[in-house]
């Protein structure tokens, strides 16, 4: 993927022609954080948010040229300690050639702006304790570190 310029970035809703774009970024984010889902699964998961927005949403980030740059997704939720709905941006990816050109920014942005379309008061996100790319592009924009530790055990 060659990346020009730092120009213009669009972001639109991921819909099914999209997919065979989004995939390779799929990929390369799950091989970031060494997981390896199967594709039909990714599939999956991309079409349930493109036919019910309701859980969820994914959004592609395009240059002028129309060449994927990023994509994130947010899925929604309730958080009892703030009694409010919350978007939680469970992914964010930027393809390496077009990082540090405000992609994150402008992905992390649009999905504020969903935010409030559906009324919910915060976006929230983890990252990897080792991601420190991600970590200043957070800092940067002034997101709150929280003090919450994660855990997570499989259901079967």
């Amino acid at each position: 993927m060659g990346v020009s310029g730092a120009g213009e970035v669009r972001i639109d809703r991921v819909d099914v022609v999209d997919l065979p774009v989004l995939m390779p970024m799929l990929r390369a984010y799950c091989d970031f954080y060494e997981v390896d889902p199967r594709d039909d699964r990714l599939v999956a998961l991309c079409r349930a948010l493109i036919d019910d927005p309701t859980e969820g949403e994914q959004a592609i980030a395009r240059g002028d040229d129309g060449e994927p740059l990023g994509f994130a997704t947010v899925f929604w939720t309730w958080q009892t300690l703030d009694a409010a709905r919350v978007g939680v941006l469970n992914d964010l990816y930027v393809v390496p050639e077009a990082r540090g050109r405000g992609v994150g920014r402008a992905l992390i942005g649009h999905c504020r702006a969903l935010c409030r379309k559906r009324a919910a008061a915060k976006l929230v996100w983890e990252t990897a304790p080792g991601n420190e790319t991600a970590q200043r592009l957070y800092d940067g924009i002034g997101a709150d570190r929280s003090t919450w530790l994660t855990y997570e055990i499989d259901a079967w």
